[in-house]
């Protein structure tokens, strides 16, 4: 993973981390871990490593984790079947995000949902906003509807690449095929099953790419069609016209909601370490616990 070395010392940099994204993957990740109560902990002991693991590598000035907080109203208006194929969260999961909350509370690191506001559609708004501000930034998710956002200022960190590198332009390429301001026509043209979205029959992501690669965009792309060569995917590029532009619609991110979170107030703040380590004698994390106090008994030899 890339580390601060990679940032000059002083520099602005936020760190964004998708909340349910990294919550159910510890939660799948780790299995049958409890608190002495009986309560699951599995997913919250899972973020916290995953989070202060990243934390560390990126030492970012500025941090946030942003919750989803359902279906965005014109998404469902566009395609009423947009993410109704997935499944209701555990309610094991469900249990263990207040956990977490508490500790990023305890941590004095910010986290912020709204109802009927994609997670996808904040981060992609504070993403934009920091960049305007001269912030160098890191999203951390898996979800590849983020690849549109990556820039030189923007960079992906995704848990899949067992790299750990941070993904920017070349590797958007190397990925796709195309460039990140090509990824909302790219994912228009072959649907995205995560989300629901069907694509252009006959358009898997290599021919998307070829075809991006060739017209530049979909707009282009429908102006010259009688340019495509082959007749089938003619027809099928003809035929689907108006549900590649409503996938458009679909997969481009929102990035100017309204502003309602100052870049200011993700400054970490100051950990409450008796409420931290109630937490961890709570959870029954005893390693957590016992590199809580060591922390505790350094900074007070410092002092």
């Amino acid at each position: 993973m890339e580390t601060s070395a990679t940032q000059p010392k002083g520099s602005k940099k936020l760190f964004i981390v998708d909340g349910h994204a990294y919550a159910y993957r510890a939660f799948y990740a780790i299995r049958q871990l409890s608190s002495p109560t009986g309560q699951p902990t599995n997913a919250i002991y899972g973020f916290i490593r995953m989070f202060n693991k990243m934390r560390a590598a990126l030492d970012p000035s500025h941090v946030m984790v942003v919750w989803d907080g359902g279906l965005a109203k014109e998404r469902m208006e566009l395609l009423p079947s947009y993410k109704t194929h997935r499944p209701e969260m555990p309610p094991a999961l469900e249990s263990q995000l207040d956990g977490i909350n508490c500790f990023l509370k305890a941590s004095g690191i910010s986290a912020y949902v709204r109802d009927g506001i994609e997670a996808d559609d904040w981060i992609a708004t504070l993403a934009t906003r920091a960049v305007a501000e001269e912030f160098s930034v890191v999203i951390a998710s898996a979800d590849k509807d983020f690849l549109q956002l990556v820039s030189d200022r923007v960079g992906l960190l995704n848990p899949n690449d067992k790299t750990e590198k941070i993904w920017k332009d070349g590797d958007v390429r190397e990925k796709t095929g195309v460039e990140p301001k090509q990824i909302v026509d790219w994912l228009s043209l072959i649907g995205d099953s995560v989300d629901n979205i069907p694509g252009v029959p006959g358009i898997g992501p290599q021919r998307a790419a070829d075809l991006l690669k060739r017209f530049g965009s979909i707009d282009n792309l429908y102006k010259n069609l009688g340019e495509v060569s082959s007749e089938r995917i003619r027809l099928a590029l003809q035929a689907t016209e108006i549900d590649v532009r409503r996938n458009q619609q679909l997969i481009r991110l929102h990035t100017d909601l309204p502003d309602e979170i100052s870049l200011e107030s993700l400054i970490p703040g100051a950990v409450n370490a008796d409420e931290l380590q109630q937490f961890y004698q709570d959870c029954g994390f005893k390693t957590m616990l016992r590199e809580l106090l060591e922390s505790m008994s350094k900074q007070g030899e410092l002092l």
